[in-house]
């Protein structure tokens, strides 16, 4: 999942890394980012042990996860932090045994789930961004990597 969301940074043309739909939603640039940061402030979060997302703080807390990427970030910086990060996060997940994710913790809208349940929470919330860089991708002309490999089988 994760080398698709870096293969469409890598697709999209660099010179309209800032292009967006309407006004009010992030670009095709904020929209990689974002999901780089998310992704590793909430596992960050989990593998540190954190069981209290629901807090006033939690948007200061989370930035000591943050990349480093910055708005002017290129696709080669941002699709290497989406490679980077998903491969330094596998191995310190993977050595969790079966009742740390079985655990309970509140996630940051107030409710109760499991530690397996938040990171599916995480993988969620980058397939629905990923959603909205393919569309931004086929408003340019540009064929996602899923659809390229499911024609190609054909």
């Amino acid at each position: 999942m994760r080398a698709d969301t870096a293969q469409a940074v890598e697709d999209f043309p660099a010179a309209e890394f800032d292009f967006r739909l309407t006004p009010e939603l992030m670009t095709f640039r904020d929209l990689a980012r974002h999901v780089v940061d998310a992704g590793n402030a909430l596992a960050g979060m989990l593998l540190d042990g954190e069981d209290n997302m629901a807090t006033p703080d939690f948007r200061d807390r989370i930035k000591k996860y943050y990349s480093g990427l910055t708005e002017q970030s290129g696709r080669e910086e941002i699709a290497a932090a989406l490679r980077g990060s998903v491969e330094e996060l596998i191995p310190r997940l993977a050595v969790r045994p079966a009742e740390f994710y079985a655990g309970m913790i509140t996630r940051f809208d107030g409710q109760r789930v499991t530690r397996l349940e938040m990171l599916q929470t995480v993988k969620e919330h980058e397939l629905t961004h990923r959603s909205q860089m393919f569309l931004y991708l086929r408003l340019k002309g540009i064929v996602p990597s899923t659809t390229r490999r499911r024609m190609a089988k054909k």
